[in-house]
C-alpha cells in the first residue's frame, strides 16, 4: 500500500556528493521541452476541432480529458515500474508511448474521427506521465537537498519554452486567420503530417538515451529488523496530502485558462481571428516561460512558499478581471494570469515531496496522478461556457487559485 513503510530502505537517496551531475541534470532537462511542446499543441488542437470537427466548447475538452486522465491512470503504474526497472527504464517506456501516440494521429486525421484524436492522445499522455514521473524527482534528487525547489523551476523553464513554441507553431498551421474553416481533410492532413515529424523526433531521442548511460539513483539499503520503525508512513505526511489536494487545484486551473482561452479571446476582443487569438496564446505561454525564469532568481531572496502565496492572490484577482468581460483589458489580463502560473507547479511538487526519502518515487507519483484535476475541472468550465458564458467559466480557477494560496501560507508545513 501506498503508505506503508519500507523496511528494505532508508530515508536518504545514495548520492556522491563528491561527482558532478550536471549532464544528467541537462540531459534530463530536454525531456521538460519535448512534453511542453506537447501541451502546447494541445489549446491549438481545442479550437481547430471545434471548427474543423463542429464539436461543442464542452466535447472539446474531452482533449484535456483524455491528455490528464492518462497521468491519472498511468502515474502509479509508471512509478511501480521505475521503482523496479529505475529512472531510464521510465523514461525510455515513456518515449515509446509518446511516439506510438503521434503516429496514431495518422490513422485517426485520415478517418476525420474525433474518437481517434482522443485514443491517440490518451497513448500520448500516458507517455508523457512516465516521463514527468520519472523526471520531476530526477531533478530534484541530482543535488542538494535545500536547491531542490530551485532545480526544478530552473528545468521547468524548458517546460514553459516548449509549451510557447507549441502553440505558436500550432497557431500558424491549424487555425485561419479569416472568417471560416478550410476544406477539413486539408486541415487534418496539416495534423497528420505535425505528429508524424514528432514521432520521428521523439524516436530519435529515445535512441539516444537509450545509447547514454546515465546514474541511477536509487535509496540506499537499510539494515537491522528495526528499520521499518524509522520511516514514516507516506500519507502521515501533511504536506505530502495537501500537495496532492494542492496540485489537483493548480492543473486544473493552469489547464482550464489555457483550454478556453482562443474561445475568450475571439468572444470578448471583437474582430481578433482565431489565428491571432493563437499568437496572443503563444505570448501568453511566453510569459509563462518568463515567470520562470524571474521566479526562479526571485526564490534566492524569497521563499517558494511565500512567493507561491503572492502569486496566487495575484492571479486570483487577474480572475476577477477575466470574469468581468471588459474587451482588452481583460484579454491583457488574462494573458497576464500565466505569468503568475509559472513557478506553481514546480514549487508545489517540490515542497510535497521534500524530505519524503525512501517514499519519493511514490510520491511523485501520487503527484503525477493529482494532473486527473485538468481533465475535469476543464469539462466543467466547458458547460458553464455553453450554459452561461466563457467569461464566467473563469470564476472555476480562481477558487483553485484560493487553494494554491492556502497551500503556500500553511499547507506546506512539514507535521
Amino acid at each position: 500500500m501506498a503508505g506503508a513503510a519500507m523496511p528494505s530502505s532508508t530515508v536518504k537517496a545514495n548520492i556522491d556528493s563528491n561527482k558532478s551531475y550536471l549532464f544528467p541534470f541537462i540531459l534530463v532537462t530536454s525531456l521538460f521541452f519535448l512534453w511542453g511542446f506537447a501541451y502546447g499543441l494541445l489549446d491549438i488542437l481545442n479550437k481547430h476541432f471545434q471548427d474543423v470537427l463542429e464539436v461543442t466548447k464542452r466535447r472539446s475538452t474531452l482533449l484535456q480529458f483524455a491528455y490528464f486522465g492518462a497521468y491519472f491512470l498511468m502515474a502509479l503504474p509508471a512509478g511501480f515500474f521505475m521503482n523496479k526497472f529505475g529512472y531510464k527504464k521510465g523514461i525510455l517506456l515513456g518515449l515509446v508511448l509518446y511516439a506510438i501516440g503521434a503516429f496514431l494521429f495518422y490513422p485517426a486525421a485520415g478517418a476525420l474521427s474525433f474518437n481517434g484524436f482522443l485514443a491517440a492522445l490518451f497513448i500520448l499522455a500516458c507517455g508523457l506521465a512516465c516521463l514527468e514521473t520519472a523526471a520531476n524527482p530526477y531533478v530534484t534528487i541530482l543535488g542538494k537537498s535545500e536547491t531542490s525547489e530551485f532545480r526544478l523551476n530552473l528545468s521547468q523553464c524548458f517546460n514553459g519554452a516548449g509549451s510557447s513554441l507549441g502553440a505558436y507553431i500550432g497557431g500558424q498551421l491549424f487555425l485561419e486567420d479569416k472568417t471560416g474553416v478550410a476544406n477539413a481533410a486539408k486541415d487534418l492532413t496539416i495534423v497528420q503530417t505535425t505528429y508524424i515529424v514528432i514521432g520521428i523526433v521523439v524516436v530519435l531521442i529515445a535512441m539516444f538515451f537509450f545509447r547514454t548511460p546515465l546514474p541511477e539513483i536509487r535509496e540506499d539499503k537499510e539494515q537491522g529488523s528495526n528499520a521499518a520503525a524509522k520511516v514514516k508512513p507516506l500519507f502521515s505526511h501533511s504536506h505530502f496530502v495537501w500537495g496532492i489536494i494542492t496540485q489537483f487545484f493548480y492543473v486544473a486551473a493552469q489547464v482550464g485558462v489555457a483550454a478556453l482561452f482562443i474561445n475568450y479571446v475571439t468572444e470578448y476582443w471583437h474582430g481578433t481571428t482565431s489565428k491571432q487569438a493563437s499568437s496572443l496564446l503563444a505570448i501568453g505561454l511566453g510569459l509563462f516561460l518568463a515567470g520562470r525564469f524571474v521566479g526562479t532568481a526571485i526564490m534566492r531572496k524569497i521563499k517558494p512558499n511565500k512567493l507561491l502565496m503572492i502569486y496566487a492572490f495575484i492571479n486570483i484577482l487577474l480572475c476577477m478581471l477575466v470574469i468581468a468581460g471588459q474587451g482588452e483589458i481583460s484579454v491583457y489580463g488574462l494573458m497576464a494570469i500565466f505569468f503568475f502560473m509559472s513557478i506553481m507547479f514546480p514549487s508545489i511538487f517540490a515542497l510535497g515531496v521534500k524530505d519524503l526519502g525512501v517514499h519519493t518515487k511514490r510520491a511523485s507519483s501520487f503527484q503525477i496522478m493529482a494532473i486527473v484535476g485538468g481533465a475535469i475541472v476543464p469539462y466543467v468550465m466547458g458547460t458553464v461556457a455553453d450554459l452561461q458564458s466563457t467569461a464566467m467559466a473563469y470564476a472555476i480557477p480562481m477558487i483553485c487559485f484560493a487553494v494554491v494560496f492556502y497551500f503556500g501560507g500553511w499547507g506546506y508545513k512539514q507535521r
